[in-house]
């Protein structure tokens, strides 16, 4: 326990929980991405509401939600504080006077990007994830709620602005996760450029395509 802590404590633990905890959120992705293309069906909304009602059932959706819950903690928490001792670090004439020369865009606007991702998150999770689980009609529909947040044409500008902010975020950090473990090689570089594509860019398209194709379609 005492080896954890320590580890914590220092640059490079907090860089390691950082990119865990990143890769971990990125597969999350995957799978949330898996199931809400079931709006895109057209079934009469059956499949979607099917699968939105069975999760909450499942006891290790439940257990899983926990899990996902402290990983989110961990990848702000220690983000917040890595970013943090890196402001710290940096001089400031360095900063000021070749931020360009220093680092890239995207590693400079990460914290910002991952602000504002946090908020649209508790938005979310409000719109959505409370409504489905502590609903009281039982004629509920995860459907109908989604239909009424995307036909709101400024709910889903705020989406379609997150998923563009998320998809900055991660064209840094998906990278960076693999440079942390030691990992982003020559050998391996073109791959995990490859596959990051995936996370930063086909990803949050997809689902910015979400409230789009609502607000064309209703």
């Amino acid at each position: 326990m005492g080896t954890f802590t320590e580890l914590y404590h220092s640059s490079i633990g907090k860089k390691l929980v950082v990119g865990l905890t990143g890769i971990l959120l990125c597969i999350y992705l995957v799978v949330h991405l898996g199931g809400n293309l079931f709006l895109f069906k057209d079934d009469g909304v059956a499949a979607f509401d099917a699968y939105a009602e069975i999760l909450p059932s499942l006891l290790v959706i439940r257990i899983i939600e926990i899990l996902l819950f402290a990983v989110f903690i961990g990848h702000i928490v220690t983000g917040t504080l890595v970013w943090i001792r890196n402001k710290r670090a940096r001089p400031r004439q360095y900063e000021v006077t070749k931020p360009n020369e220093n680092s890239s865009f995207f590693s400079r606007t990460m914290f910002v990007t991952g602000s504002i991702v946090f908020i649209f998150l508790i938005v979310h999770m409000r719109s959505f994830w409370f409504t489905s689980r502590f609903k009281t009609d039982e004629h509920f529909s995860m459907f109908a709620t989604v239909k009424e947040a995307f036909t709101d044409p400024v709910y889903s500008a705020f989406y379609v602005l997150a998923m563009v902010l998320l998809g900055f975020h991660l064209r840094h950090g998906f990278q960076s996760a693999f440079q942390t473990f030691g990992l982003k090689t020559k050998k391996y570089t073109p791959l995990i450029e490859g596959v990051g594509i995936l996370f930063w860019f086909v990803i949050p398209l997809c689902f910015a395509a979400m409230p789009i194709y609502f607000l064309l379609k209703y």
